[in-house]
């Protein structure tokens, strides 16, 4: 399953959106295009774009998305150009009964052009909050910001001291939730999560009322990379505190699903995170979702190459050769190129479908 013309896997935005639409063709499903304002690298069109599958009407509706955080979408659309070209899969879903949303690179800009973030420089998973509100503080962030996006880079070791004396002080975790949970001050900071709804922020809300009008049961799986063990996809409770849903979503998709308000999972809890859409823009209508989250690189290592592209982001007159570097390992800290990593992702991604496909048909154990 190398990323090769015929794998699944892509080099680029370009050649990602190519196979996505060839599969949703070659099956005969059409695909709606949301077009982003902008153009990606390579002077492409950029897009959201939405393949369903299934009745128009459906009361129960899976959604299987990619690119939420654009970089990470080599892995995620990858994973839905190997589910659409599965027969089997085809099959489980006609019988079923369900309709399948397959929303492809949620971010296309960060997707297309090597980064996490949207052209706002807005982590989009960090961007579903009320704006008329107060924006939440992280005054942790604040006090770190100028030392995890510093003048200089590689940073000196001052600067690197600095950031491990927080961590020792105050733990890992804490310094882990301290960067990454979201903050709403430093607009050209590391998990920024922005001043208004972004792009893609408005646009997925729009996709999710024009197509959920009937839903009743709505199921949810959005694919990440980046967090935990090499090649294992950890299933996250992506939803509001709620025992009941927490218990509904063990059942679906199995008791190692973690949970951020239990402490069990790798990734610190967030604010703004992109399931909201779903309680906002689909109200009538029950959620249970998880984040699929596949472990790359150590946790430090995928900071430093998000601090590193931060960095370059905000510095244009670096030299291309030091550039280079920086993008490949950004790319590299949420695809591992090897054949294993990829077919893993693939294996495991199936099977957390197959098991929304029953849970929304009530045949979960």
């Amino acid at each position: 399953m190398a990323a090769g013309d015929d794998s699944p896997f892509s080099q680029s935005y370009a050649q990602a959106r190519q196979k996505f639409w060839r599969a949703c063709e070659d099956h005969r499903l059409d695909v709606e295009q949301h077009v982003h304002p902008m153009l990606g690298r390579d002077g492409e069109v950029l897009a959201l774009d939405v393949c369903r599958e299934g009745p128009p009407d459906a009361r129960q509706v899976f959604i299987l998305s990619s690119g939420c955080h654009g970089v990470e979408g080599y892995a995620g659309s990858g994973i839905q150009v190997a589910m659409l070209r599965d027969a089997e899969w085809h099959a489980a879903v006609r019988e079923s009964g369900v309709a399948v949303l397959y929303l492809h690179a949620l971010n296309p800009y960060g997707f297309s052009w090597a980064r996490r973030v949207t052209h706002e420089n807005i982590d989009l998973n960090r961007n579903f909050i009320d704006f008329s509100a107060p924006l939440p503080r992280n005054d942790d962030y604040d006090s770190l910001h100028a030392f995890l996006v510093p003048r200089e880079w590689p940073p000196s070791p001052e600067v690197e001291q600095r950031l491990a004396a927080y961590a020792a002080e105050h733990g890992m975790a804490a310094f882990q939730s301290a960067v990454s949970r979201g903050q709403y001050t430093h607009e050209d900071g590391m998990f920024f999560g922005g001043h208004n709804p972004s792009w893609s922020n408005q646009t997925l809300r729009h996709v999710l009322r024009e197509h959920n009008r009937h839903t009743q049961d709505l199921a949810w799986v959005d694919l990440h990379t980046g967090l935990g063990p090499v090649g294992y996809g950890e299933r996250i409770f992506a939803s509001h505190e709620d025992t009941e849903a927490l218990a509904r979503t063990r059942a679906w998709w199995g008791p190692a699903v973690t949970s951020t308000y239990e402490g069990t999972s790798t990734s610190a809890m967030l604010t703004g995170a992109l399931w909201i859409s779903a309680f906002e823009e689909c109200p009538q209508a029950r959620y249970t979702g998880i984040a699929l989250e596949y472990g790359t690189v150590p946790l430090q290592d995928m900071l430093n190459a998000v601090r590193a592209e931060h960095w370059l982001d905000n510095h244009p007159e670096t030299p291309p050769a030091q550039a280079a570097t920086i993008k490949r390992q950004l790319h590299d800290a949420f695809f591992v190129d090897t054949d294993d990593w990829r077919a893993s992702l693939v294996e495991q991604a199936r099977e957390a479908s197959l098991q929304a496909l029953r849970g929304l048909t009530g045949k979960s154990s």
